[in-house]
């Protein structure tokens, strides 16, 4: 434990990332490699916390776009994600990992409801904690719900994998010549749009001093390397 430097931490992951190869759905070599890299960390006596999205199965902003009612689509999103978290929950617990997935909607026969002290007891108990169902309310995406829930269970940073090695000042895989970011301000992100998280989620670690650390799960031993203080894709921090 003491060669890392952080204790515990909130990792961010998008729906859209289980596909892997995929359309849609869950590719199985998705939740499988995720569990590869915390097994390290976990094994080392790491908290960790865990908000999957729900993108791969259903996206409540698609759904009302295409005309249907924004709180009914995002209560469907919000059902997607549990889908997702009893997954990786399955493929941690078969690599060893004890896991427990909180839900914000009850939902007792698949999962525990989310309560703050007890999601945190989980933690120190060393039981890898994934908070299923964003917030429990439309119109929130999953980004805010990792924002409220790493500042609820006092977390040391959120970890957001995306699909790029961090953030840049325009799209990487449209811009060649894009700019990228060792650290960056929350207000620098606000100001410039650049969508890491959406604005909720930014400003709630903005207020509340929630460091963000955004870097490419693809790349292999990744997380234990940003566990270990290795400077790895891109800090948002205060002024």
């Amino acid at each position: 434990m003491s060669d890392y430097k952080f204790k515990r931490v909130l990792l961010k992951l998008s729906g859209e990332a289980l596909m892997g190869s995929k359309e849609f759905g869950i590719d199985p070599d998705v939740p499988q490699k995720i569990a590869e890299e915390l097994k390290p960390a976990y094994d080392a006596g790491m908290q960790i916390a865990v908000v999957v999205g729900g993108g791969n199965i259903f996206r409540g902003l698609s759904g009302a776009a295409a005309g249907m009612d924004r709180a009914q689509g995002d209560n469907m999103g919000m059902l997607a994600t549990v889908i997702n978290s009893l997954a990786l929950q399955d493929t941690f617990e078969r690599n060893g990992m004890i896991c427990r997935v909180m839900s914000a909607i009850e939902m007792h026969q698949v999962s525990e409801t989310y309560i703050r002290r007890r999601a945190i007891r989980h933690l120190e108990k060393g039981r890898i904690t994934i908070f299923a169902a964003g917030t429990g309310n439309p119109y929130f995406t999953t980004d805010t719900a990792a924002a409220l829930r790493a500042c609820e269970i006092g977390a040391e940073i959120l970890m957001k994998a995306t699909k790029v090695d961090g953030i840049y000042d325009s799209d990487p895989m449209k811009n060649p010549d894009a700019k990228k970011f060792d650290t960056i301000t929350y207000m620098d992100v606000l100001n410039r749009d650049l969508h890491v998280m959406d604005a909720t989620a930014t400003a709630l670690c903005h207020d509340n001093h929630m460091p963000i650390m955004v870097f490419n799960l693809d790349e292999d031993g990744i997380f234990d390397r940003a566990l270990r203080g290795e400077h790895v894709g891109t800090i948002v921090v205060d002024e």
